[in-house]
């Protein structure tokens, strides 16, 4: 994804914006964005950030892997899809994406066009394409294995084999996909998360520490190998992983939480009384989190 700057006017948002904004798991939005299917375009003092066009792409994407279209014609759709989004400016609740597999066609508002000529298509086109559409849903994710010949085809077999809870089956799919392609740093962060589960620490710790060598700005790596590193009693080393997490994704509600309560076993209050109020501000719930937070606020007001 290439780095370009926004027009002044132009809103900015955030991972946790885009992931809320379209309902969506953060961590599924971050793996995209690791695998180059979709992600930010702009970067400012070392953050990231999604524009419209961005945003927009993302959506198409989500509507299309819901709608069980392979992974290599989303590539292949968003790709047209970005090409014609400079002359896009419908608001997103405007936009409505469908695809055959081969041709993607945008509804803004009561017009259709097309990315890959940018032309305005005929209503009538309307009922055959979505015909087409509907033939694609019914085929199967992977037509004759030719997405797990690639390696985010395997990736993304891998990240529904975890969501069906098969962890040998995602660990193979991982596995295969660095076959692939051994610079993909994300799938090595999810066998180690697989390895945690199954009580590995070491292989684990191996493999979020390969992820972060391949890429130091992964901030689920570092704030799973920072996990696991408090898991072990090694402290010291924990505190300063997760102070490299939220230095590297400010954003990051769930660093801000862990550092707090890393902080706070410290003895530095001040410092912890800030990142629970920071994971506060990006994380409102209502949940757990939010609760034992808003607790230990008041419990480093008294003490």
């Amino acid at each position: 994804m290439s780095v370009s700057e926004p027009t002044p006017d132009q809103p900015l948002l955030s991972f946790r914006d885009v992931a809320g904004l379209l309902t969506m798991d953060e961590s599924r939005l971050r793996y995209w964005s690791q695998t180059g299917l979709v992600g930010p375009s702009v970067r400012r003092a070392g953050r990231q950030y999604f524009t419209f066009s961005d945003l927009v792409q993302v959506k198409a994407a989500k509507e299309l892997v819901e709608k069980g279209v392979p992974v290599q014609r989303v590539r292949k759709a968003i790709e047209a899809l970005r090409a014609a989004l400079p002359g896009v400016d419908r608001p997103l609740e405007h936009l409505r994406v469908c695809s055959d597999g081969d041709r993607v066609v945008v509804l803004s508002d009561d017009v259709l066009f097309e990315p890959h000529t940018g032309q305005v298509v005929m209503e009538f086109e309307l009922g055959a394409l979505c015909d087409d559409a509907a033939r694609v849903v019914g085929l199967p994710e992977r037509q004759n294995g030719r997405d797990d010949e690639t390696a985010y085809g395997c990736f993304s077999s891998a990240v529904a084999a975890e969501d069906a809870v098969d962890d040998d089956a995602a660990e193979r799919f991982y596995l295969r996909a660095l076959e692939l392609d051994p610079g993909l740093a994300a799938a090595h962060t999810n066998i180690g998360n697989i390895l945690h589960r199954r009580g590995k620490r070491g292989e684990a710790k191996a493999r979020y520490e390969r992820a972060l060598e391949i890429d130091p700005d992964q901030a689920e790596a570092r704030f799973n190998l920072a996990n696991l590193l408090d898991e072990m009693t090694d402290y010291d080393l924990a505190l300063c992983e997760y102070r490299r997490v939220v230095a590297s994704s400010p954003d990051f509600a769930d660093g801000h939480f862990n550092l707090a309560r890393a902080l706070e076993r410290a003895g530095r209050r001040i410092e912890a009384r800030i990142h629970y109020a920071r994971y506060l501000e990006l994380d409102s719930g209502p949940n757990e989190w939010v609760i034992a937070a808003h607790e230990a606020l008041d419990r480093l007001k008294t003490t």
